[in-house]
């Protein structure tokens, strides 16, 4: 793939140079533990509203052990993952939302151009199209790994109602005790 139709160059990412790193993330993202799919953040162009970040895929990944055996491959899910984190994290680092907490609310035109295994960095690249407050955000998004396109789709961003949700875990909770 050419260079100008990414999001935003890879060639331009260092990964050794973080703009937030981990805690960073975590002040906007909820995931933690095994569930945190982003290492650092790269770049943000407030102008375009597109950002980068990576994962470096370790051999210490949840999914190593049994995606496959003896041929770990990063599993697509946990790729689209990685891209609804780094969608959230800019969405509600800037307040786009105007949410608590954005979800996945949907992803489409997927598509797996090629694999991530152990030792690979996952760059993920996202471009906002849209961002309703109060509804939604659509971003077109990239994963990149050196300069292979290996990923590539559209993904929908809604609220999560938490007080809803909370509810909704304390109805299951009641009636798992009774």
């Amino acid at each position: 793939m050419a260079r100008s139709e990414f999001i935003l160059d890879p060639a331009l990412l260092d990964v050794d140079k973080p703009i937030a790193d981990i805690e960073a993330i975590r002040e906007y993202n909820p995931q933690r533990h095994e569930m945190e799919q982003l290492t650092a953040i790269l770049h943000e162009d407030l102008d375009q509203h597109a950002c980068a970040a990576y994962k470096a895929i370790t051999e210490n990944e949840f999914w190593v052990r049994g995606h496959m055996p003896g041929m770990p491959l990063m599993p697509g899910v946990v790729m689209l993952e990685a891209v609804a984190q780094l969608s959230s994290y800019y969405t509600q680092k800037h307040d786009l939302l105007g949410a608590a907490m954005v979800g996945f609310g949907g992803v489409d035109e997927v598509r797996f151009r090629g694999v991530v295994t152990p030792g690979d960095n996952l760059i993920v690249l996202v471009k906002l199209e849209k961002a309703r407050r109060g509804r939604m955000i659509v971003a077109r998004f990239q994963g990149v790994v050196g300069t292979e396109l290996v990923l590539e789709g559209c993904l929908r961003g809604i609220p999560i109602p938490i007080e809803a949700v909370t509810r909704q875990l304390g109805a299951s909770k009641e009636s798992a005790d009774s």
